[in-house]
């Protein structure tokens, strides 16, 4: 049970990250609360089951053409609806969810609500710690590694990445040293949502896919990004692998108490931000973000 905690809690934590890593990027940068930001992932994961069965494509051909159209569509969405109302938070929450609900009831009348699973990129399995886990969960696994590793690159070493710190820290100061700051915080969210959309692609064989399998990862990355301070991009990590390992822990010590996971992590949030009401690392000053 410990190995089996352990490897599912991994997976499951590292999806969580990739989600609350992408949300906390266009909060950090742009100031946008995303609330639609899961039902992108819930797109992906739609995308890669018709391009699949429906066209007969292979699983890894089908991930990334579901990962570039689901990109496209966030930008789309970001360019045409969201950018216009950029400055109006309480506007912006209303729409974003508005767009998530618009999104889900697509694909109620495209689907149903019929439960359905992708095909997986490969099969087979191996032993780990004298667990049976199949080559699909470590390629999951590996594949947001790798993910959580570029956004770091990305931030740490190279221009883009500089440029978007910039704009997090101080946007007026960014736009005087000749930053586009429109540009940027366009890129952001087209990273964000492709974010989203590598993680609904690699979860789409293994979790089941439905028109309300945006809300619960949410309410998790809404948890997450709390937890581990809003808009710190070390803290989603954090915060992610301790809430991801909190609900698998539930799962497999307390299944009878499996249905209320959620709640049992949003209480461990409740209880962490008593203690220190900005998160795990979370900053007093603004500037200070990212």
């Amino acid at each position: 049970m410990a190995a089996n905690i352990l490897i599912n809690g991994a997976i499951t934590a590292g999806i969580y990250a990739l989600l609350a890593l992408g949300f906390s990027l266009i909060f950090g940068v742009a100031k946008i609360i995303n609330l639609a930001h899961t039902a992108f992932f819930m797109l992906a994961a739609y995308f890669i089951f018709t391009f699949a069965h429906l066209f007969g494509l292979s699983a890894p051909l089908s991930a990334i053409i579901s990962i570039i159209i689901t990109t496209a569509i966030g930008v789309g969405t970001y360019k045409l609806v969201i950018e216009r109302i950029r400055e109006h938070e309480a506007t912006v929450l209303l729409i974003t969810i508005a767009l998530a609900i618009v999104f889900q009831e697509s694909m109620l009348l495209a689907f149903r609500s019929e439960y359905l699973h992708a095909p997986s990129f490969i099969s087979g399995y191996v032993v780990l710690l004298g667990v049976n886990v199949t080559i699909q969960h470590i390629l999951t696994f590996g594949v947001v590694i790798v993910c959580l590793l570029g956004v770091w690159m990305l931030l740490s070493k190279t221009k883009l990445g500089i440029a978007i710190r910039a704009v997090a820290q101080d946007r007026e100061a960014a736009n005087l040293v000749g930053i586009n700051v429109s540009i940027i915080c366009l890129t952001t969210m087209a990273i964000a949502v492709a974010l989203a959309a590598v993680a609904g692609a690699m979860v789409a064989p293994i979790w089941t896919i439905y028109p309300f399998m945006w809300m619960h990862p949410l309410i998790m990355v809404l948890a997450v990004v709390v937890l581990g301070g809003l808009g710190s991009l070390k803290g989603s990590l954090v915060a992610a692998f301790i809430l991801g390992y909190t609900v698998t822990l539930v799962v497999f010590l307390f299944p009878e108490f499996a249905f209320i996971k959620e709640a049992i992590a949003l209480f461990i949030m409740v209880v962490v931000l008593l203690i220190r009401p900005e998160g795990l690392f979370g900053v007093a000053f603004e500037e200070e973000r990212l």
